[in-house]
């Protein structure tokens, strides 16, 4: 009976570190990008840069932190002039992710608004 807890909890243990390691990643570049486009609209409300270059940029981040997105899901709004407006930022996506006899998918949406200081 010992012999049969001690591999069960084995198993247990085994299964809860698989699935960390397939978890924790994309929950840890979901962090990473939401940290970036929170700077890029601080940075963006103060500086005429344009929606598409803010797009831009978030777009590169996204790849080298490897979240599988395209361009176009990228949704940047700026609204009024440089100082007063504000700069939104939206940026869904979903990672599949394969477990075996369980395959499941992780639906993020980082977004972020940053308004002028007048």
């Amino acid at each position: 009976m010992d012999s049969v807890r001690l591999i069960f909890g084995l198993f247990v243990m085994v299964a809860a570190l698989y699935l960390g390691i397939k978890v924790v990643p994309p929950y840890y570049a979901n962090y990473e990008l939401q940290d970036a486009i929170n700077n890029e609209a601080l940075l963006a409300t103060n500086s005429s840069k344009s929606e598409q270059a803010i797009q831009d940029s978030v777009f590169k981040q996204a790849q080298q932190l490897g979240i599988p997105i395209t361009e176009d899901a990228i949704k940047v709004h700026r609204s009024g002039s440089q100082f007063s407006g504000s700069v939104s930022i939206e940026v869904p996506y979903t990672i599949h992710v394969d477990m075996p006899g369980f395959p499941f998918d992780l639906h993020f949406d980082p977004a972020t608004t940053n308004k002028g200081v007048m």
